[in-house]
């Protein structure tokens, strides 16, 4: 039972604990006006996604690395590294769409679970004992660091892929967005540092990009829409 179901009330407590420890090592950018920036583009694809009620936050992080993250309950990051190799708002629809997939599918949240289950049943956790919820909660916590470390299920993030093209697409952005923004990783140098993180927890770009190709008449019927570069570009301050 301790390891039981989370309603929503609980994903949403865990996930800020989570966001919490991200901030505490990574601090978000301090640019007023580019978090509220990320925070419209965030807020308007989450609105058409399948958990618009959620407390969706967005952020861009201080942290020269490539990659962008989530946490049950809708706390969205993106690094300042991987915003940099981004041309428009349409790249950065396509990879907050990812993670916002990630919340609506409860990927984090499933994986924190499965993984805190085996570690509480191996303590042997009393409902009895005083501290169980705290004991409980710490678990999750510590669950939720090591799969940032180690990543999803590689069908986890091709789900992620698939659906955030589609939530893109209805939010009236290009769909070529997040593949743009593959092709962009996948023309780096692998022994970048900057990628290290990236390539550990997610498919490789090639392999995701072969992917979306199942997706090809959704991105062929809404790969005409809007890019907005220039509005990206002065968000970004490039």
């Amino acid at each position: 039972q301790a390891a039981g179901a989370i309603d929503e009330k609980e994903e949403i407590e865990i996930g800020r604990d989570m966001a919490a420890r991200l901030l505490g090592a990574a601090p978000l950018v301090a640019d007023e006006a580019l978090q509220r920036y990320v925070n419209h583009v965030g807020r308007w694809l989450a609105a058409q996604s399948e958990r618009p009620g959620l407390p969706w936050r967005f952020g861009v992080l201080e942290a020269p690395q490539l990659n962008a993250f989530a946490t049950p309950g809708g706390h969205v990051f993106v690094t300042r590294g991987l915003l940099a190799r981004m041309r428009s708002e349409a790249e950065l629809a396509g990879v907050l769409a990812h993670e916002i997939a990630h919340v609506v599918r409860k990927h984090h949240l499933r994986a924190i679970q499965k993984a805190a289950q085996v570690e509480l049943a191996s303590t042997a956790l009393s409902l009895r004992r005083p501290d169980a919820d705290t004991h409980k909660r710490d678990k999750l916590l510590a669950a939720g660091t090591e799969i940032w470390q180690r990543g999803l299920d590689k069908s986890d993030e091709l789900e992620a892929d698939r659906l955030g093209v589609v939530i893109a697409a209805r939010a009236g952005y290009d769909a070529y967005g997040l593949p743009s923004v593959l092709q962009t990783l996948q023309g780096m140098n692998p022994q970048d540092s900057g990628l290290a993180l990236m390539f550990k927890t997610h498919p490789a770009p090639a392999e995701r990009l072969d992917a979306l190709h199942l997706l090809q008449p959704t991105l062929d019927a809404y790969g005409a829409q809007l890019q907005l570069a220039e509005r990206f570009a002065a968000a970004a301050r490039r």
